[in-house]
């Protein structure tokens, strides 16, 4: 019986999970995505064709892989349709190899509506991307919200019909747009038989296939600090992008988690309010955007930048149990003279290397840098760990030592060849 290889975001997102999952998918019979809605973003690049996989796992771009939507997403039905449209333009047997969860979570636009409303109120805005997930969670955690199946079910609009009314008596109580109840039952109607063949329990399906000894890699979305209970809440996402996510996600038990890769840049980037102890507000921070191409797969909106962060990414090992870690964009980070780490942080006077997600904390850190020799020169053409300039391979083993974590994923490049894959 095989065990599913596990793929993480160990910062605030973007650190390049797509091209991990989509490296290890050449290998894999199924890939699968455990949470998280069209909110996050998976950028692949193949052939020189950009990829922005919104909800299918990237591994399907393999044409080999079977790809499934675990129970654990939210799922807007128009977005994925218009997914599927582009995967199949691009020659991807979508019909073959996509599988959605009876069990995932609809959203609809009065989700959408509602998520504007909030934001627009909040005291401090949190930088939702207003797609409707949060209200989304909410209703599944409240238990009002739809599935997959119920969209085949005989009383499917008079229980759509029922909610539309409710949450439009919200909207137009708070003085903002209502939804168009005729317009929505239509749509989900079509939607739902559109849907139909890729529809199943992926619960079993899922479970048959580790029995049946298939290789399987899961992906979160966001990151291990955008995590409802483990991120910098408020500032965080509305599901559980860390490995208890994985399990919640896909009903895979944790005796069925092989190997867990965390995913990090030689640098760090966040998207949205909230802290962020390393952030560069200068023009190095804008230099990095720049030559990393630092903008939202979803929302295109510029990302915060600075140096790497070890020791929240020591904690974001410890949290989901990474045994490897997959380092991104060295290309980026090389372009410097210089370029530093956090390997502390200082606190009220005090140094420490234990992280905290506490806001107060966070806001009045102060990072302890390490700094490092830049100037690797054109790595995206070296194959193996040996062929990098020796001052890449020294960032490269400090991160080893302080994390105590082996760095098996090399990302050199944007295109999906520029991998380094190392043996321990």
């Amino acid at each position: 019986m095989s065990k599913a290889s596990v793929v993480l975001g160990c910062f605030y997102g973007d650190e390049g999970k797509g091209r991990t999952t989509d490296y290890l998918a050449k290998f894999a019979d199924v890939s699968v995505r455990a949470s998280g809605g069209n909110n996050a973003g998976h950028t692949i690049v193949v052939n020189g064709v950009k990829f922005a996989m919104r909800l299918i796992p990237s591994g399907i771009l393999s044409n080999k892989t079977i790809a499934v939507i675990g129970n654990g997403v939210v799922l807007n039905p128009e977005v994925l349709l218009g997914e599927i449209d582009m995967l199949k333009s691009n020659g991807i047997d979508v019909d073959k190899y996509l599988k959605i969860s009876n069990k995932a979570h609809l959203i609809f636009p009065y989700h959408c509506n509602l998520d504007v409303m909030l934001e627009n109120r909040r005291a401090h805005k949190i930088g939702t991307t207003k797609n409707g997930i949060g209200p989304a969670y909410c209703d599944k955690y409240e238990r009002s919200g739809l599935r997959v199946e119920d969209m085949y079910k005989s009383n499917f609009e008079e229980v759509l019909r029922h909610i539309i009314k409710t949450k439009n008596e919200m909207l137009a109580a708070s003085g903002e747009p209502t939804c168009d109840e005729e317009k929505i039952v239509s749509d989900y109607k079509s939607y739902a038989e559109k849907l139909k063949p890729y529809v199943c329990d992926t619960i079993t399906f899922l479970h048959k296939c580790l029995k049946e000894d298939k290789f399987m890699v899961v992906e979160g979305a966001q990151a291990t600090l955008l995590d409802i209970d483990f991120g910098s809440y408020p500032f965080v996402t509305s599901s559980n992008p860390t490995i208890g996510g994985i399990l919640t996600g896909t009903g895979l038990a944790a005796k069925d988690i092989g190997d867990v890769y965390g995913v990090i840049k030689a640098y760090s980037s966040r998207v949205g309010e909230g802290p962020y102890v390393t952030e560069l507000n200068d023009e190095i921070g804008d230099r990095i955007r720049e030559l990393g191409h630092e903008y939202g797969t979803v929302t295109g909106r510029p990302r915060r930048c600075g140096w790497l962060d070890l020791v929240s990414l020591k904690y974001a090992i410890d949290l989901n149990g990474c045994n490897y870690i997959n380092l991104n964009h060295l290309d980026t980070i090389g372009h410097f003279d210089t370029f530093k780490a956090c390997i502390a942080y200082e606190v009220n006077g005090e140094q420490t290397t234990d992280f905290s997600t506490n806001e107060e904390f966070l806001e009045n850190a102060k990072p302890v840098y390490k700094e490092f020799k830049g100037n690797f020169g054109d790595v995206a053409s070296c194959k193996t760990f040996d062929e990098l300039p020796e001052q890449a391979k020294e960032y490269i083993r400090y991160i080893e030592e302080y994390t105590g974590t082996f760095v098996k994923l090399i990302g050199t490049g944007a295109d999906r060849e520029n991998m380094i894959v190392r043996e321990q």
